[in-house]
């Protein structure tokens, strides 16, 4: 993506005219930008050039809204996997809804788009803060979700019909696609309904997002497994800790993973190919000089390695072969062929991870997440997903949240940072 065609721009639904009933708070002006870089070389090329520098529209309270309250209804849509955090930015959500503006009619389409389709026959919930005050202790979502595609026509009829004036989807690359085709439904049958997205991915890996609620959770609940592979594999001789993490086309969670716990001697990830020759023959020579070893693998590296596969899931995802399962099946190979005895133990806590409750970090970002996109649904802000970029919330239009998957740069400081936690070579 050039960023000649970055466009920032956010859709409105009209005019701001109706005085919002929050008291007592900062409003944002619609003027009020975040800078897209924060490096001054790059500010100072824009300004030579006589163009402005790229900037976010920012998030917050307006002082005029669009939406009259007393008339409003809202929905509310959880798609994909599970990721921490999904009750807590459901339940701020309705808690924004009900004590920032005195809308009193939420309704919650249980999983997913599959809510919003007729065909599926899903009595939506209605939600009010009695019914989500404790709902952010328990992993999951109440809602329930699911992936796969719907009518959009058909959503779009469901939304119509019940006079929802606000739909919130929290979801990843996907889920924002398709709130993407609602937008754009809506906007062909001239009706006046936002559709406001929040950025619910394990992986972190939306574009011009830069953290993602449930990452850092996943990150820190991902510390136990490679605790317990680091203790399995020096307890053994030529122990082998072998832990696979999720991250289908961006590492982010294993990097993290390997800085925070600095057990971690091999971190594979998506974005740096390795050949399994290179990596087998420099970890027998680490077994050879230290004993043991501690392998972290997210889970769509080394694809190239395998066997493909045309299969798709009900995202439209083509299936990835199990790069875990793959590693572990090789290693042992390779060390018996060599007639020498390796103990691997192998650890995918995929599940368990994205099923706990948020941390109390993650647990505080979804509450601003749900804030920031509530405020934005009553300002009339419509195809947009709220976002994170250099500490600000931010207004990102979905075209350019899904326009490209967010990756670590094989050359990049990230990766150069845990090239250098780990000891492990540049190219394997």
């Amino acid at each position: 993506m050039q960023e000649d065609h970055l466009d920032f721009t956010i859709s409105r639904l009209g005019e701001c005219r109706i005085p919002s009933p929050m008291a007592s708070t900062h409003f944002i002006d619609d003027d009020d930008h975040v800078l897209y870089h924060n490096n001054v070389k790059a500010i100072q090329a824009y300004l030579q050039e006589g163009k402005p520098p790229l900037f976010f529209e920012k998030a917050g309270p307006r002082e005029k809204i669009y939406f009259d309250p007393c008339k409003l209804k809202c929905g509310i849509v959880t798609c994909g996997g599970l990721c921490p955090g999904l009750n807590d930015v459901i339940r701020a959500i309705v808690m924004s809804l009900f004590h920032h503006y005195g809308v009193r009619h939420v309704f919650g389409f249980p999983y997913g788009y599959e809510g919003l389709s007729y065909r599926h026959k899903h009595v939506p919930l209605e939600l009010t803060p009695k019914s989500v005050a404790r709902i952010h202790e328990q992993g999951g979502t109440i809602l329930g979700s699911s992936r796969g595609p719907q009518d959009v026509s058909e959503m779009v009829d469901t939304l119509e019909q019940m006079n929802v004036g606000i739909l919130f989807t929290i979801g990843g690359d996907g889920t924002l696609r398709g709130a993407q085709a609602i937008s754009q439904e809506i906007g062909k049958r001239g009706l006046k309904i936002a559709v406001i997205g929040l950025p619910k991915t394990i992986d972190n890996d939306i574009s011009c997002v830069q953290r993602s609620f449930g990452f850092q959770t996943a990150v820190t609940e991902a510390g136990d497994a490679i605790v317990s592979a680091h203790t399995e594999a020096t307890g053994a001789r030529n122990g082998v800790g072998l832990v696979k993490l999720m991250g289908r086309e961006s590492g982010f969670i294993a990097a993290f993973a390997a800085l925070a716990y600095n057990d971690v001697n091999y971190c594979l990830i998506p974005e740096a190919p390795f050949t399994i020759e290179g990596f087998l023959k420099i970890l027998e020579e680490r077994l050879d000089r230290k004993g043991h070893a501690v392998i972290v693998v997210g889970e769509g590296a080394g694809q190239d390695l395998m066997e493909k596969t045309l299969e798709r899931d009900a995202s439209g995802n083509i299936r990835l072969g199990d790069i875990g399962i793959f590693l572990r099946e090789r290693i042992n190979a390779h060390f018996k062929a060599l007639g020498k005895e390796v103990n691997l133990k192998y650890i995918d806590p995929s599940y368990t991870i994205r099923s706990v409750p948020a941390n109390a970090h993650d647990s505080a970002f979804c509450l601003l997440l749900g804030h920031n996109a509530v405020h934005a649904g009553m300002a009339g802000r419509t195809n947009m997903v709220v976002g994170d970029w250099g500490g600000e919330f931010t207004h990102v239009p979905i075209p350019m949240a899904v326009a490209k998957r967010k990756r670590i740069a094989p050359e990049g400081s990230l990766w150069s940072t845990v090239l250098a936690s780990t000891g492990q070579p540049e190219r394997m």
